[in-house]
């Protein structure tokens, strides 16, 4: 099994200590890949080639292993997202209640393709199959956050707000 070079470990210190707190915190057994995969998602928007090679030698599992369940979920994914995630349902209700035109207000007031992330790592706009709110259509998932009956007001509310809070965040780690 592949193990992560000592200058390699040295120049991701960062990467390296969220991935054994989190270990830590869930568990040093294959069992615990996905809930580690899911917290390094949240925490540190970044799944790269080394993130998984050092969730897998503390794993003790294989990296292709690591690789194929970051790529297999989508809300995990593998590479950089912004502090933010806005998903747009895309099933047919919401498709039909407008989703094409927010996913568009989206992408225009964040300044990025669909799919992608601003350039301040503010927001990352992506699509989702379903969030479970056909009843309120078109629905988006802020972070955690189920919100129905988008209008593209309320999607450029919704990007302020998240780049407000990305901007406090950044203010907040830069006194530390």
């Amino acid at each position: 099994m592949l193990r992560l070079p000592p200058e390699v470990a040295a120049r991701n210190e960062e990467v390296v200590a969220t991935v054994d707190a989190l270990v830590a915190r869930h568990g040093h057994d294959e069992a615990a890949l996905l809930a580690i995969l899911q917290d390094l998602r949240e925490h540190h928007h970044d799944i790269d080639d080394v993130a998984m090679q050092v969730v897998a030698d503390r794993l003790g599992t294989s990296p292709v292993r690591v690789q194929g369940v970051a790529t297999f979920y989508a809300f995990i994914g593998t590479g950089r997202t912004g502090t933010h995630t806005i998903r747009v349902c895309r099933t047919l209700t919401c498709a039909m209640g407008g989703a094409r035109r927010i996913a568009e207000v989206l992408a225009a007031t964040t300044g990025t393709q669909f799919g992608g992330t601003s350039a301040d790592g503010a927001v990352t706009v992506q699509w989702a199959n379903c969030i479970g709110m056909c009843d309120h259509p078109p629905a988006m998932l802020v972070d955690h956050e189920a919100v129905g009956r988008v209008t593209p007001d309320i999607a450029r509310q919704v990007v302020a707000r998240l780049r407000a809070d990305h901007t406090d965040t950044d203010t907040q780690e830069s006194v530390r």
